[in-house]
């Protein structure tokens, strides 16, 4: 049986949904996506198409995500004459009788108001890299001992989303610290708007709870700092001259020490120009590591071109700030209560094991990027 909340959808409440998937659809220009996809399919029928590999996956890419628009406004119209058909059945049975309808159309005007979240949310993502992949990086700040383990708490919190987002998830680096926790952590993640939705968990993120080390249980506070950067595309070159970069490989190990394998697997290299040193692990091949270390660097040498041309780091990653006191953008507070708030947006909830244990930041990446549309108006 539908909850009380969901019961409660009116005639208004649809109209106000009719009203925001109407702005989506323009904002989306669905006519012209229903042309464009016409003219692609046409296109990629025609002989001699995948003679010019790169343009056909470029090509077959554009021909996805536009097919990919439609299809969400074409579900999400159908939701919405599915909930207005349940509430007048609903009416015309009366109360008593049309309960089964009124919660039919609750649950589909719930699933059509996430269908335009999610539209909504994609709109908003305008930068050059928004809608692709991300490279997510956690190392641990101010707290010693603890700020390892908070940043094994959240490369196990970033894990969980990614697969509540149905993302893939590539774990570059993440060595076992020697006491508690993780020394850093890299990730690779693949999907929609992977990295406009990562980009908003940028910045320094605050733990307060009892010290699981201390044996006198006392409040501890710490720190861990979180990158994002994108992962470029192909038709991006970054040059790295041989002779810039030194490369040293060592024994591969994951979370708890148990070893990845017997061979010197593992790679670091060290970008001698700029001092930006890159590990990866996550391969059994010394090549494979190597070359996603590589993607990595690029990509951050590319993150560090856009800070000397515009002199900030704010369309990439946000301000670079210490992983202390007075710079977090998030805190998480597990005593002397339970509360996740973002200092940014305001957005904040009680349920701790739902956000650490289950990944669950929605709420909280949504309500940054809705904030952070407003403020840019």
């Amino acid at each position: 049986m539908a909850d009380e909340s969901r019961s409660a959808v009116t005639t208004v409440d649809l109209d106000a949904l009719e009203a925001r998937l109407a702005e989506v659809e323009a904002y989306l220009h669905i006519d012209e996506a229903r042309g464009r996809v016409g003219e692609l399919e046409q296109a990629s029928a025609a002989p001699g198409f995948w003679d010019d590999a790169d343009a056909a996956r470029a090509h077959m890419a554009e021909l996805a995500q536009v097919k990919g628009d439609v299809a969400l406004v074409d579900g999400a119209r159908e939701r919405l004459s599915d909930a207005r058909a349940a509430l007048e059945l609903a009416e015309e049975m009366g109360e008593q009788d049309g309960a089964e309808f009124v919660a039919e159309a609750a649950e589909a005007a719930a699933e059509l108001t996430h269908s335009i979240d999610e539209m909504e949310l994609s709109s908003w993502f305008t930068g050059e890299f928004d809608h692709g992949s991300a490279i997510l990086s956690i190392k641990p700040g101010q707290g010693g001992l603890e700020a390892q383990d908070w940043t094994f708490m959240l490369f196990k919190m970033y894990m969980k989303y990614c697969a509540r987002r149905g993302w893939k998830v590539t774990v570059n680096d993440c060595p076992a610290a020697e006491v508690i926790g993780i020394d850093r952590a890299t990730i690779t993640v693949e999907g929609k708007d992977a990295f406009g939705m990562l980009r908003a968990e940028a910045g320094v993120h605050r733990l307060v709870r009892i010290s699981p080390t201390d044996a006198k249980k006392r409040r501890q506070t710490t720190f861990a700092g979180v990158e994002v950067i994108p992962v470029l595309p192909d038709d991006i070159q970054i040059e790295v001259a041989p002779d810039d970069i030194r490369v040293d490989v060592y024994h591969a190990s994951g979370p708890g020490g148990q070893g990845v394998n017997t061979t010197d697997s593992a790679v670091r290299v060290t970008h001698i120009p700029t001092g930006i040193v890159v590990t990866c692990q996550n391969e059994r091949s010394q090549i494979q590591n190597k070359a996603a270390c590589m993607q990595i660097l690029k990509a951050r040498l590319y993150e560090l071109e856009l800070q000397k041309r515009a002199d900030t780091l704010d369309e990439i990653r946000g301000p670079k700030t210490e992983i202390g006191f007075g710079n977090q953008i998030r805190s998480y507070v597990l005593y002397p209560y339970q509360m996740v708030k973002d200092l940014r947006c305001g957005v904040e909830t009680s349920n701790v094991d739902g956000v650490l244990e289950d990944g669950d930041l929605d709420p909280f990446i949504i309500g940054y990027h809705r904030w952070a549309t407003e403020q840019a108006e």
